[in-house]
């Protein structure tokens, strides 16, 4: 995968270890990634849940990712991702940047380079 692939909110889809180990068709190391997230997260994941084509577009998505309200305001209105909104830093945003700083960063950049 040559170009970054960034979700809605900023997280950078083509480094997350879901995607690549989907794109690869690597079963074994979303077994393993599914051992470590419901350790990490204290939910209980499976093989089966981690796999995903990334946040953009309708291609399969990771446990959170279709309920998630960023995502969803995001398709709603038709955005890139939350960088080319104009409500951009709303409250739905920013609770969950709140504990994403380096999706913060991915988001200030697109805007900086915005015409």
């Amino acid at each position: 995968m040559a170009e970054k692939l960034i979700a809605y909110c900023g997280l950078v889809c083509s480094e997350c270890p879901a995607l690549i180990a989907t794109q690869k068709d690597d079963m074994a190391a979303l077994a393993q990634l599914a051992e470590t997230w419901s350790q990490e997260y204290d939910v209980p994941f499976t093989a089966a849940a981690c796999i995903c084509d990334g946040c953009p577009g309708d291609g399969r998505k990771v446990g959170y990712c279709d309920e998630c309200g960023v995502r969803a305001c995001a398709v709603a209105r038709g955005v890139v991702n939350c960088a080319h909104c104009h409500d951009y830093g709303c409250e739905t945003l920013n609770a969950f940047l709140a504990n994403a700083e380096q999706a913060r960063a991915t988001l200030e950049a697109i805007r900086r380079a915005l015409p």
